[in-house]
């Protein structure tokens, strides 16, 4: 049973860190610039999802979940008419961070909802164990 445990836990971890992330991007919105004042946008984060390949060598098999941040380097930046912004270009459009607010929310839904499934799990493991328990007296 611990490493049905370890499995939601894992997941646990990986959903807790796409909330911070999906946190981070909707906090960074409107960032036109880069921490040193360069007119440079907020890169949107995404994480990625793996088996845990290092958890495959337990003595039960279990296979957890990896998670890894990355950089959204493929969506372009939204660009934006604003010739009176501090960051406007010469043609007076601003660049913004790559992402939209509709789809970060939907994420954090989707995020939230894993996070309530594995801490189902973890309870539903929990009932099983206790009474497998009560059975073996």
């Amino acid at each position: 049973m611990q490493s049905a445990f370890d499995i939601s836990v894992s997941g646990l971890i990986a959903q807790r860190q796409r909330m911070n992330v999906i946190a981070g991007n909707i906090a960074n919105v409107n960032t036109t610039q880069d921490p040193d004042g360069n007119p440079t946008p907020f890169r949107r984060r995404l994480v990625s999802f793996a088996p845990d390949v290092e958890s495959a060598d337990s003595p039960d098999g279990a296979i957890g979940v990896a998670h890894e941040v990355k950089l959204d380097d493929t969506t372009p930046f939204r660009e934006v008419y604003d010739p009176g912004h501090r960051d406007a270009d010469q043609n007076g459009i601003v660049r913004y961070p790559n992402m939209n607010l509709i789809t970060e929310s939907i994420n954090m839904m989707e995020a939230a909802r894993a996070y309530e499934a594995n801490i189902a799990a973890i309870q539903t493991t929990s009932e099983m164990s206790n009474a497998s328990y009560k059975i073996l007296g």
